[in-house]
């Protein structure tokens, strides 16, 4: 049994029942480990298929529970993280050894075995089907502990595809669920020793719980994406990228733009666009009061994450278009004192002009120190010297060129690995230097042979590691009364009798 805390008094309420899931997670994943690549395949394809199915179901759920969000962009992401996350991974095996026979070297690969997720709010069920897929395609077993505010649609969504993996052979309690979250209960669960490896999606604050509770932890960190647009942009195109991506989801994606920072030569240019593609840019008075209502005390209202456009008028005391679905708004300068410079988890656009691209590359840098180190970047140019420039100079881990941020980075609208989890690696303090994959939850033991050419490698073909087992010792023939070197079995008592009789006589 693991050791949560010690039992008494100081255990949160739910202790004794997660200690359990937790024992009974690690059943699971011993046996699900033993499973072979085909059998593996046929549960992942069940779980995909039955979150595929269930994909608009949930995405409803989630905006109903959470308030945030749109439901067809959900589903879309839903999506894309069930049949989309396998179709992606198809061609990769976690589970078969691989022998590479000119470097003498035999792969095996092992789960990590007991899988803590952390899920968020903003993403639920996408991040819930992304980690719960992941897990199953590398046979670890999942504990999925999701934020209170979108426990119920999280928790069906788990039910749902532990039923289709145990329809399909994966052992029950392979995916589980915190029913009733809650702070010490998540911080007593991190901390237990019978959790392998914390995957934890969600704000800073949970990431850095995860990092201290002494397992090992996959965390990722918050977004601040910088957008440049330079004068050698397609400027309708820019527009309706920002437009669409701002707009996607309410902008709830941390992967989305935070400020446009566009070259004075195509400012007014790109701000008629912008409204053309139902981005309302604000006047300097109406910034002013969205800036006091989305960020009172200087610091973002998060009772408006995830709201529509319409709602942040509203809050701001604007009038806007009624088709409006971004409210874009100018500021001067991209400094720390700036609550616009601020990330944005709603579909407000900050916008600075810069005389040229190379003042818009120092522009992106100060807003990445203000926050959002790590994470994503995004620029609309035709120029690879200005591209290229751009990914060298910023410290971020994916920049999406000339496509939406909120997607791009994601991986839904380019080549990306798709994922709800995105890592800010060291410039963002996170051990996950890049977009989650299946690999990040599997561990490989190397058997090397000595690389002197006398030594031959071994033939491996058709051993797989979970059913080998070493060639049994030969059993001993019985000895038969004959059996003496030709001796019978007379001869043998006469020579016995001789050896007696020489030692009574000595």
């Amino acid at each position: 049994m693991s050791a949560l805390i010690d039992i008494g008094a100081s255990d949160p309420p739910g202790a004794p029942r997660a200690r359990m899931m937790l024992a009974r997670a690690r059943w699971a994943a011993t046996a699900y480990a033993r499973l072979d690549a085909a059998r593996t395949r046929r549960v992942v394809e069940a779980v995909a298929e039955a979150a595929y199915q269930n994909a608009e179901r949930f995405a409803q759920d989630a905006v109903v529970e959470t308030g945030m969000g749109v439901a067809e962009h959900k589903r879309r992401k839903n999506e894309a993280c069930s049949r989309g996350i396998v179709e992606r991974y198809a061609v990769e095996d976690h589970v078969a050894a691989q022998v590479d026979a000119d470097a003498k070297i035999v792969a095996i690969p092992k789960p990590a075995g007991v899988v803590l997720a952390l899920t968020p709010s903003t993403n639920p069920v996408a991040t819930v089907y992304f980690n719960v897929l992941l897990a199953l395609m590398t046979r670890n077993a999942v504990v999925v502990s999701p934020h209170p505010l979108a426990r119920r649609c999280c928790a069906e969504a788990v039910h749902a595809l532990a039923a289709a993996a145990v329809a399909a052979g994966a052992p029950d309690g392979c995916l589980q669920v915190v029913e009733e979250p809650t702070i010490p209960l998540i911080e007593a669960l991190m901390a237990d020793r019978g959790v392998d490896v914390i995957v934890a999606t969600g704000g800073s604050a949970v990431v850095r719980a995860a990092y201290r509770s002494g397992n090992p932890s996959l965390g990722v960190g918050p977004g601040n994406v910088p957008a440049l647009v330079d004068a050698s942009a397609d400027v309708a195109k820019a527009a309706a990228c920002l437009a669409d991506s701002k707009a996607f989801d309410n902008s709830i994606l941390c992967t989305n733009e935070s400020v446009a920072i566009v070259e004075e030569r195509v400012a007014d240019a790109f701000a008629r666009e912008l409204g053309r593609r139902g981005a309302h840019v604000l006047d300097e008075q109406e910034a002013g009061r969205a800036r006091a209502a989305l960020y009172p005390d200087g610091r973002i209202d998060t009772k408006l994450a995830g709201k529509d456009a319409a709602a942040l008028a509203a809050a701001a005391d604007v009038s806007v278009p009624a088709a409006a679905r971004v409210l874009v708004a100018p500021f001067p300068l991209i400094v720390p004192e700036e609550p616009l410079a601020l990330e944005k988890l709603f579909p407000l656009l900050g916008l600075v002009r810069v005389p040229d691209a190379a003042r818009g590359i120092d522009a992106a840098r100060a807003l990445l120190r203000i926050g959002g180190a790590g994470h994503s970047a995004v620029i609309h140019s035709r120029d690879p010297r200005t591209i290229l420039a751009y990914g060298a100079a910023l410290g971020v881990l994916r920049i999406t060129v000339n496509a939406p941020g909120s997607t791009g980075s994601a991986g839904l609208d380019t080549n990306l690995a798709p994922t709800m989890t995105v890592g800010t690696g060291f410039f963002g303090r996170s051990a996950l230097t890049e977009n989650l994959e299946p690999r990040h939850l599997t561990q490989w033991t190397r058997l090397a042979y000595d690389k002197d050419p006398a030594e031959a490698f071994g033939d491996f073909a058709g051993l797989e590691p979970w059913s080998a087992r070493p060639e049994p010792a030969p059993v001993a023939a019985p000895v038969r009364p004959d059996d003496g070197a030709g001796l019978t079995r007379d001869e043998v008592r006469r020579m016995i009798l001789d050896e007696l009789r020489e030692l009574v006589s000595s």
